[in-house]
């Protein structure tokens, strides 16, 4: 069995507000304003192939990445979980996409593979949130998908997959090759590489494919189709008011009479 699993840089969204920032001029953050880390969801992926890879005799996970040379840091990191290879496909054209291109691009890497049996993506990325690429692979793949995967397993020649819905979960069987979307959950917690897989992840190769690489590709479809107008972080303006009082009670019960003046009590 092959499995490809599609990560993505972004900047670590648990970094404090105060310190991200937009830059007005390309609507991305601006460099420097975060560590640039792995999606979280994508992390989630990657830890569903590993885990299904070490369940099957003779499978293998493929770790894929849209991105520039920094982008190496999130493949090493996959070599590191002991994802078995690791593909960057970047071109400078590709600098600024939507969830389609990339859907689009990433496709046509997959297809240079051969038999790929099984595709995982998170279900949508920490920073632009538009949930389409794992649905654009597989539209472009011409194979199913399947989306917000908390838990899945193999039956023969077919996926069983958990997805989450609004109020539960409902469970669906797909024919291999397939592609699924992953959702944070506590079947796919990531692990912590052990250290003699850090050190050889950093000597292991990383395949690069460019334009010039594929052929027959749509150069219309490797173009943003929605043009992202502005990003900002909204202005906040927070009023504080500090309570004295002589003693507890006191400052207590004028914290309740500001609170009866505001209609919150």
């Amino acid at each position: 069995m092959h499995i490809v699993v599609c990560l993505k840089q972004v900047v670590d969204p648990e970094i404090p507000p105060r310190y991200f920032k937009i830059d007005p001029a390309t609507n991305r953050p601006e460099e420097g304003s975060g560590d640039m880390v792995m999606d979280s969801y994508a992390e989630n992926a990657l830890e569903a192939a590993i885990q299904l890879r070490d369940k099957i005799d003779g499978a293998t996970v493929t770790a894929l990445c849209l991105g520039d040379e920094e982008s190496e840091d999130v493949l090493r990191r996959a070599l590191a979980f002991t994802a078995d290879q690791a593909v960057r496909v970047w071109d400078d054209e590709w600098e600024n996409l939507d969830g389609q291109a990339v859907g689009y691009i990433l496709a046509q890497a997959i297809k240079r593979f051969g038999d790929v049996d099984l595709v995982l993506t998170g279900y949508q990325a920490s920073d632009i949130e538009e949930g389409l690429v794992g649905t654009i692979i597989a539209e472009e793949l011409n194979i199913p998908s399947v989306t917000l995967v908390s838990k899945f397993e193999t039956e023969g020649s077919s996926i069983k997959a958990v997805c989450e819905t609004e109020t539960s979960h409902a469970v669906k069987d797909v024919p291999m090759p397939a592609v699924i979307t992953i959702v944070s959950s506590e079947n796919n917690v990531p692990r912590l590489p052990k250290v003699k897989d850090i050190r050889l992840a950093r000597s292991k190769p990383i395949k690069e494919l460019g334009i010039d690489d594929f052929d027959g590709l749509n150069s219309e479809l490797c173009q943003p189709a929605v043009t992202l107008q502005k990003v900002f972080v909204p202005d906040r303006e927070v009023n504080c008011e500090i309570l004295t009082g002589s003693d507890d009670v006191q400052i207590a019960s004028g914290l309740t009479h500001k609170l009866q003046e505001l209609k919150v009590l």
